[in-house]
């Protein structure tokens, strides 16, 4: 006996078939909509909906409750040298794709150390960096305390 109700207007089956797992690489496609609000020639005001999709492209750092209805999974990206993550239903409708483009053998099934592993590679380069510069100014061109300042005592004995 089959139903005539549809509980969601996405395909959940095909959703559920991904089979996302902690390690991948995916790309996430949103549905957008922006509303504006503006004056029309007749000076009432007006309502517009702009509707687009944005992507999210980033590391699954986690999958919760499987495939049931309420499943989630959490993406980490790195976006102008921060951090980002956002969580995303499973069968959310503002969800218009996934693609998943790498899968990754990793060896947890939550892989929230990559929070603390990330800030000790910035934290490691930082201090490489700061090293590598001191190592490039020359010893012998460092400025003396005694020759920065002038000398005013032989400017008045003149």
């Amino acid at each position: 006996m089959k139903s005539g109700v549809k509980t969601s207007p996405i395909d959940m089956k095909a959703r559920a078939a991904l089979g996302l797992r902690a390690g991948d690489t995916v790309r996430v496609w949103q549905n957008i909509v922006e509303l504006k609000k503006g004056k029309a020639a007749n000076k009432k005001e007006v309502t517009t909906k702009q509707a687009r999709k944005q992507a999210f492209e980033g590391l699954v750092l986690a999958v919760k409750h499987g495939t049931e209805p309420g499943a989630t999974f959490t993406v980490r990206r790195v976006a102008s040298g921060v951090g980002v993550e956002r969580i995303f239903p499973l069968y959310s409708p503002a969800l218009d794709s996934i693609e998943v483009l790498r899968r990754s053998r990793v060896r947890r099934a939550k892989l929230y150390f990559i929070r603390r592993k990330a800030a000790h590679d910035v934290k490691r380069a930082m201090r490489k960096q700061l090293t590598i510069e001191q190592r490039k100014m020359p010893v012998g061109e460092a400025i003396a305390p005694e020759e920065a300042a002038p000398q005013k005592e032989e400017a008045a004995v003149e």
